[in-house]
């Protein structure tokens, strides 16, 4: 599962206390990221068990699966997948359906009959802008929760601002931020990183700067490789 990757400015020689680096390639729109998402958080509440428990850090990139989509998309999911994957309405509900089924596996219960698909740039911009304030991870969490599972919009500045504020990020300043696009740039960055990384599709995380696993992989799966890289560093200490 673990594929080497040749990626930018690769740092060697960590000592064991610094934290695992986790960089994950995703777009709120899509489903296999949130259940990924889940999975990964599942894999590090098992090894939060063991007696030297991998640390990590964890930060999200962006990655957008249909820049052309317009904010306000007029249809339901349906629709959209029919158009954008040219598959008929049943073999498409069909799909749906079991991603739902996986989904409810990992924890999640998806609302496709409420879902508003919409075009999410600019709540990867929102993304880069709680990172800054130091809460990506609670904004990734919420804006995920909004369309998965809500059916709320995420591609208007100001249900965005609103959601911004729910996670505790002063509602003002982010609509300043996503008016202004600030951080459009911040966007464009991750997604030539990931063409420079050859990413194709997500979810795809770059653990440690060294290896690149693909798609929702099952919790076991994340908690191996982190203890494997873990322990690996632990006997590189000791022999440094």
């Amino acid at each position: 599962m673990l594929d080497g990757i040749a990626p930018r400015n690769m740092r060697l020689n960590r000592g064991v206390s610094e934290a695992i680096s986790i960089d994950i390639w995703s777009d709120i729109a899509c489903p296999w990221c949130y259940i990924g998402k889940r999975n990964l958080e599942a894999g590090l509440a098992a090894t939060a068990e063991d007696d030297d428990a991998p640390q990590v850090s964890i930060t999200f990139h962006s990655f957008e699966l249909s820049p052309d989509t317009p904010v306000d998309f007029e249809g339901d999911e349906t629709d959209f997948l029919m158009g954008h994957k040219g598959m008929p309405r049943a073999q498409v509900e069909q799909m749906l359906e079991r991603v739902s089924g996986i989904a409810q596996a990992a924890g999640l219960q998806y609302r496709f009959d409420l879902l508003q698909h919409t075009n999410t740039v600019k709540a990867h911009e929102l993304l880069h802008h709680a990172k800054a304030q130091g809460r990506q991870q609670d904004m990734e969490e919420r804006l995920m929760s909004a369309y998965f599972t809500e059916g709320r919009h995420v591609g208007r500045i100001d249900d965005l601002a609103d959601l911004a504020e729910e996670v505790g990020l002063d509602r003002a300043a982010a609509h300043e931020a996503l008016t202004s696009g600030r951080h459009l740039d911040d966007v464009r960055q991750d997604q030539a990183q990931a063409q420079a990384y050859g990413i194709q599709g997500v979810p795809f995380f770059v653990i440690d700067g060294q290896y690149g696993v693909s798609g929702a992989q099952p919790p076991e799966a994340f908690a191996n490789v982190l203890r494997e890289l873990w322990a690996k560093r632990a006997e590189g200490s000791l022999t440094a």
